[in-house]
């Protein structure tokens, strides 16, 4: 680690790497501690749990207590927290500051992790012929679900609030993707996840984010002041559609020669080790292609679903999504600043106008994506919309991309906020709602 010379020529070897693992290890207990606590009260008001990882996220966050601070942040690590680190290993809490930011990315790489289990396991978990028979239906909801909030957020804002035309085009893509690894985890929680309308949303996610991944490109051309080139952006999409036929391939042809690898593997942790494997691969695969590694992550749990060790692989990967995605929530609540809510702020009531048009804009237009499709069985649609509500870790994405680019003023990028927390937060509780308490029930009922 590159540390400043004034500030840590008195630091030793030993007491940095004292003070490195206190930080590291006293931001997992803060996680755990705040979720789980959060995470019972929210099962006994019955309320899907990863509401209670964002709250949780956003008591010990930025907008909270200051424990977990990502870098970057405009408040400071707790000072009672640094003193006390700064106390036990005898070093200044300027230089524990200093320590906690460049270890970090330690724990991002965790909740990282986090995420491909929980986007692994959704796939795992998904019925691929059930997959495949709503494509159409799930290609319609993501088409409609990204064209009509950013239609209708870049025409707003440009023509009603008359935002400049890069930024409003700008805000309108933020609002175009859905946060797969939020829906997942709730409709999962719901017991939703393999009924018709869950296989909807999921492939609509999968769709959206590969969709939003070439708006981003776009944008990130004309922000930058880059050409224009229809060339690269052929290419990704091309590159997209071969990446999940030859997903959904392997899903029907890979799955007996992986049985034939594990049944042959003798030491312990055979069924994890290679599944994991398989992970990393299709991981490393979408992201060499251009694509996000969640993709790939989704895409591995499809090829795996139809392997005889499924039962095994699930039993093996549920431990890392309840520890580590349990970080990835955590972490998006810690990033979400709610001091632009204050009303009596004046610097804050102009974003607070436009988020409430944003916020409105981004409800409407995913949730009459849910209304987009047809289908001979009936389904719950305001579930498909609502279901594709949440923007979560996406949004907060496109946020800090607009963010480094310099071309949101601060009202747009607080409105733009806004809108992300709101639908992040909205969609669980409106899922629990409009979701019936007994969903197995139901499912047998049909």
């Amino acid at each position: 680690m590159l540390l400043p010379a004034p500030v840590f020529l008195e630091i030793s070897s030993h007491q940095l790497e004292a003070a490195e693992t206190l930080l590291q290890v006293g931001r997992f207990v803060v996680i755990f501690i705040a979720a789980r606590a959060i995470a019972e009260v929210m099962v006994r008001l019955q309320l899907p749990t990863i509401l209670g990882e964002l709250v949780a996220g956003v008591l010990i966050g930025v907008s909270g207590f200051h424990l977990i601070v990502p870098p970057g942040a405009q408040v400071q690590l707790s000072a009672a927290l640094s003193g006390v680190v700064a106390s036990l290993t005898d070093i200044t809490p300027q230089a524990v500051r200093h320590i906690y930011d460049e270890t970090f990315p330690s724990l991002q790489t965790v909740s990282q992790l986090g995420l491909f289990a929980l986007l692994f396991l959704t796939g795992l978990e998904s019925e691929l012929d059930e997959l495949v028979a709503v494509g159409v239906q799930a290609g319609t909801v993501a088409v409609t679900g990204v064209v009509l909030p950013s239609a209708l957020g870049t025409a707003g804002l440009y023509y009603l609030f008359h935002v400049p035309l890069i930024p409003a085009v700008f805000a309108g893509a933020a609002m175009t993707a859905t946060s797969i690894g939020i829906t997942a985890s709730v409709f999962g929680e719901l017991k939703w996840l393999k009924r018709s309308e869950g296989q909807i949303v999921i492939g609509a996610a999968v769709l959206d984010d590969i969709l939003g991944i070439v708006i981003l490109a776009v944008v990130v051309a004309v922000v930058g002041g880059g050409a224009f080139s229809v060339g690269p952006m052929l290419k990704l999409c091309l590159s997209a559609v071969a990446f999940v036929a030859v997903a959904l391939f392997l899903s029907r042809t890979a799955a007996p020669l992986f049985d034939w690898v594990v049944d042959r593997l003798k030491a312990p942790g055979d069924v994890a080790v290679a599944s994991f494997v398989v992970l990393t691969v299709c991981c490393f695969v979408a992201q060499a292609i251009g694509l996000e590694a969640a993709l790939g992550a989704f895409a591995a749990g499809l090829i795996l679903s139809a392997s005889k060790h499924t039962h095994d692989i699930d039993a093996a990967v549920k431990p890392l999504v309840a520890l580590f995605a349990t970080v990835f929530f955590v972490l998006i609540g810690t990033g979400m600043d709610l001091s632009v809510l204050n009303p009596f702020d004046a610097a804050n009531r102009e974003g607070l106008i436009v988020a409430a048009f944003l916020l409105i804009v981004a409800i409407v237009g995913k949730i009459a994506a849910g209304w987009s499709y047809w289908s001979k069985e009936p389904t719950n649609r305001l579930v498909v919309g609502l279901g594709m509500m949440p923007r979560g870790e996406v949004g907060l994405i496109f946020l800090g991309l607009g963010r480094q680019a310099g071309i949101l003023t601060p009202a747009l990028e607080a409105a733009i906020l806004l809108m992300v927390i709101g639908t992040t937060f909205l969609a669980p509780i409106l899922l629990r709602l409009v979701i019936p308490a007994e969903p197995v029930v139901a499912e047998a009922a049909t």
